[in-house]
């Protein structure tokens, strides 16, 4: 099945928790999957209260919502950058270099004034440490709270020009692969290459909640990124350095598409229903 970054599930799921849509336990299972419990770390306590960041008892997923959630965290907004586009990225420039370094984040949708008020924007970034096998892999994974600024940066745009996007680069990314000759796989890549043409996303990728549109988007984004790894794991048939390069600017032309509309798709879950 086709699956989305933790943060973006995160993001949706903790949305809905935190509009009183979804049960914060089934959001905690939908974004932790097959990996260890997650757990968080916020030692300044910026999203958990004191007594819980400070007792010293480890902080899980469902704490760290808890917290947000005490605070008057309206909605979470997941941000999926890449060298060269920061996606939504608010600063300070640390925090923008470890998000781009993890590839993910998640950011708070800032609360309405008031007393014990969060700042106006935290950034939760996934940690991640794998272990096991390829037939038997696991993750621990950790949630770091940090401050974040208040701006974003070249935000995704809206649900319905995402959509837009994803026909457009369908359709450009298939004429210039083919002409790259990109579509001759390796014999031992049928399994994969079958899996990714027939997947279908993974039934809690987004809550109940989301709208039909939301699911209909993140499904193809979904794909759209499932292809580009298997594409970039194979050479084609690109053996010159001028066909290699124009091959790895369409695909990570198609990559950043995928990626924007992963983002609109979740972020859109905190948009009012019509």
């Amino acid at each position: 099945m086709l699956d989305v970054p933790r943060s973006a599930r995160l993001a949706a799921w903790g949305s809905a928790v935190l509009a009183g849509l979804a049960e914060r336990d089934r959001a905690v299972r939908a974004v932790v999957r097959s990996d260890e419990p997650h757990g968080a770390e916020d030692p300044d306590a910026h999203a958990v209260p004191p007594a819980a960041a400070f007792a010293g008892a480890p902080l899980g997923l469902a704490d760290l919502l808890d917290g947000l959630q005490a605070h008057g965290v309206p909605g979470l907004r997941a941000v999926l950058p890449a060298p060269g586009d920061v996606l939504g990225l608010p600063g300070p420039p640390a925090l923008n270099t470890l998000a781009l370094e993890a590839g993910e984040a998640v950011l708070t949708a800032a609360p309405e004034p008031g007393p014990g008020a969060v700042p106006p924007s935290l950034a939760l970034l996934p940690v991640v440490e794998e272990f096991g096998s390829a037939w038997e892999p696991g993750a621990l994974v950790t949630w770091r709270v940090l401050p974040a600024g208040p701006r974003r940066v070249d935000a995704a745009g809206s649900l319905g020009e995402a959509e837009r996007a994803l026909k457009e680069a369908l359709r450009e990314a298939t004429e210039e692969l083919a002409r790259l000759d990109v579509a001759r796989w390796r014999d031992d890549a049928a399994e994969a290459i079958a899996a990714v043409r027939d997947g279908v996303l993974v039934p809690d990728a987004l809550p109940p909640s989301a709208p039909a549109r939301s699911v209909r988007v993140l499904g193809t984004a979904a794909r759209l990124r499932a292809i580009v790894e298997l594409a970039v794991a194979d050479d084609g048939a690109a053996v010159t350095g001028y066909e290699a390069t124009r091959r790895a600017q369409a695909l990570r032309g198609l990559d950043g598409v995928a990626r924007h509309a992963i983002v609109a798709a979740v972020n859109a879950v905190l948009e009012p229903r019509a």
